[in-house]
């Protein structure tokens, strides 16, 4: 029995599995939509709204600027970035209409951006839809997004 144990396993290693879902969270996090199998998508969920949640919580400290901070604040802000920056790459680079290539500061965006965007939302930033099966192996296939204005890529 599975008494206590939340969470699929995917038929790889705990290593294996982290940097999985690290890679799927940097994604989501840099282009707001991303197709994958659905239950990926299940577990990725608990992953992204876990790290929101540590940036909301900040409350306006997420996106103040650092200038502006009292001491005891920037210290309150330096800790949750710096949780958010040990699961998710500081950088990634996005294709842009043209094949230009821009660096975007993924941690930056889930504070500043995201943050914003979700202020007064107390969970559910993120939707899963159902595209049907993968071509290749019949797996079945969702999209999953944020809510409220996600852009398409």
């Amino acid at each position: 029995m599975r008494h206590g144990n939340a969470g699929r396993k995917f038929d790889r290693n705990s290593s294996h599995r982290r940097a999985m879902f690290r890679n799927l969270a940097a994604n989501l996090v840099l282009h707001e939509r991303i197709q994958t199998t659905d239950a990926k998508a299940k577990e990725l969920r608990r992953v992204v709204e876990r790290l929101i949640t540590k940036a909301i919580r900040l409350g306006k400290l997420a996106y103040t600027p650092q200038a502006e901070l009292s001491l005891a604040d920037r210290s309150r802000r330096n800790a949750a970035l710096q949780q958010v920056a040990a699961y998710i790459a500081p950088m990634g680079t996005r294709t842009e209409a043209g094949g230009a290539e821009v660096e975007v500061d993924l941690v930056e965006k889930v504070f500043v951006d995201l943050a914003k965007r979700f202020q007064g939302r107390s969970g559910g930033y993120t939707r899963i839809i159902k595209v049907g099966p993968r071509r290749g192996d019949n797996a079945p296939m969702s999209l999953i997004e944020f809510v409220g204005g996600a852009s398409a890529t």
